[in-house]
């Protein structure tokens, strides 16, 4: 039933993403190209996309967070720490980086592969080629690492 459940929410997360334009990447970077406000071919629909997934975000945690558990899983997996550190910075500064050369982000690349998407497929095996080299950095010993938890969400 779990798989069914996470089945249903994925293809309406995909389906979010297709309606908003996100799985587009020249969609994507005609927002991330601010030297177009000037020549007026910037878009800015996406802003509206990101003001309504923050709003949705913003009521519905308050809301969801005040249940005992979520409906489908026995706890919440919500990121307790507060520090900031070398990871923090440089992991969303690559992701960052790669959202605005690739115009894709994780979601959208996944939902793109669904029409054949060559620069999706691409994307996705850099991405996957990216998420092992991370681990692989993780790994390597360094006198300053502290150990991070099992899961990512978990403190």
């Amino acid at each position: 039933m779990t798989i069914l459940i996470q089945f249903a929410i994925g293809l309406l997360f995909g389906l979010g993403l297709i309606v908003s334009g996100m799985s587009n990447p020249a969609k994507v970077l005609n927002f991330l190209d601010l030297a177009g406000v000037a020549s007026g071919t910037w878009d800015a629909s996406l802003a509206f996309v990101m003001a309504g997934a923050v709003a949705v975000t913003f009521v519905g945690f308050r809301h969801i967070l005040k249940l005992a558990h979520p409906l489908f899983t026995q706890r919440f997996y919500v990121p307790t720490r507060s520090d900031i550190d070398r990871k923090i910075i440089v992991g969303p500064a690559i992701f960052g980086i790669g959202w605005g050369l690739a115009g894709f982000c994780p979601g959208p690349a996944l939902t793109a592969l669904g029409f054949g998407s060559t620069s999706a497929f691409i994307f996705v095996i850099a991405m996957c080629a990216g998420m092992v080299l991370a681990r692989v950095i993780a790994q390597l010993p360094s006198s300053t690492r502290v150990a991070a938890p099992a899961h990512p969400l978990e403190s």
